[in-house]
């Protein structure tokens, strides 16, 4: 794909972020948009700046993790486009917590939108792209999907998922023909409400957290980021690393190896706030009593 005037381009998490910069610079390449997010307030921002700029726009509220909800959306939107060229698996969450004091659920809701929500988008359409002759699969993986922090297990385990699985998809349409090129990518710190939005443990302090994302990890603009990514559709790259910071630690973890780890480990012990101290559980007898 070298050109994406007159193409159909399916975008979830559009209702803000990176995703809305997506739908704003594929319209103003000429693209048709079919956006979706669970955030109805958002996308409807987002629908009503691209129809002043004169797109063609589908919009539905959509959970990325609701398997059906997925297939059906992706049959009504080559129903109403005739073809689907396109699709970006942008929609996704945060969560910070260290492994031990996570709960399950906690860390199933992450793997539930961050890696499920892309395996379905992408099952949902892909026999829509195969068909159009010229299609693009665009999976939003992170730096995070290349390197492992503390406190980020979970979206680490989605993100890498996230990569494994694109890339192997990339090697399957090569090997059986198909007519899909698939990119997978791999944003630093983009200026987004990703990290205000972001779940904590009990203890975390998150506004510290977002704080500190927010003055000295996001240095990239979500419309900066839109540009690198469709620069990417564009060239039919296999990769597209978001930001000089993720190029530096990409970098980084490509030369010292597993040495890496422990590098990450002391630069986050000293740049993020020291999780608030809880009260100790009452005792009975000089021992502490079990809570649950």
């Amino acid at each position: 794909m070298t050109d994406v005037r007159g193409k159909t381009a399916v975008i979830t998490g559009a209702g803000s972020g990176i995703g809305r910069a997506l739908a704003y610079d594929l319209a103003r390449r000429g693209a048709a948009l079919a956006i979706s997010d669970v955030d109805a307030t958002g996308l409807a921002e987002t629908a009503k700046q691209l129809r002043v700029i004169g797109a063609k726009v589908h919009e539905a509220r959509l959970d990325v993790t609701d398997r059906p909800a997925v297939l059906r959306y992706a049959d009504e939107v080559a129903a109403e486009f005739g073809a689907v060229h396109i699709v970006i698996n942008n929609a996704g969450i945060a969560f910070t917590g260290d492994v031990e004091k996570m709960s399950f659920e906690q860390i199933e809701r992450v793997i539930d939108v961050d890696f499920w929500g892309v395996v379905n988008g992408t099952k949902a359409f892909l026999p829509h792209l195969i068909a159009s002759g010229d299609g693009h699969v665009v999976n939003i993986s992170s730096l995070f999907g290349l390197m492992a922090v503390p406190g980020q297990s979970a979206y680490n385990a989605a993100k890498f998922a996230v990569r494994g699985f694109t890339e192997a998809l990339r090697q399957e349409m090569l090997v059986n023909g198909h007519p899909v090129h698939v990119t997978c990518v791999h944003p630093g710190g983009i200026k987004t409400a990703i990290a205000r939005n972001a779940g904590t443990v009990d203890g975390e302090d998150q506004a510290a957290l977002a704080e500190v994302f927010d003055r000295k990890l996001a240095k990239t603009s979500p419309e900066s980021a839109a540009k690198t990514i469709v620069r990417a559709v564009i060239g039919n790259r296999p990769r597209s690393v978001v930001g000089l910071d993720a190029k530096l630690l990409d970098l980084l973890v490509r030369v010292t190896g597993p040495a890496y780890q422990r590098i990450v480990a002391l630069a986050v012990s000293r740049t993020l706030p020291k999780p608030r101290a809880t009260a100790p559980a009452p005792s009975v007898n000089g021992k502490a009593k079990a809570t649950a």
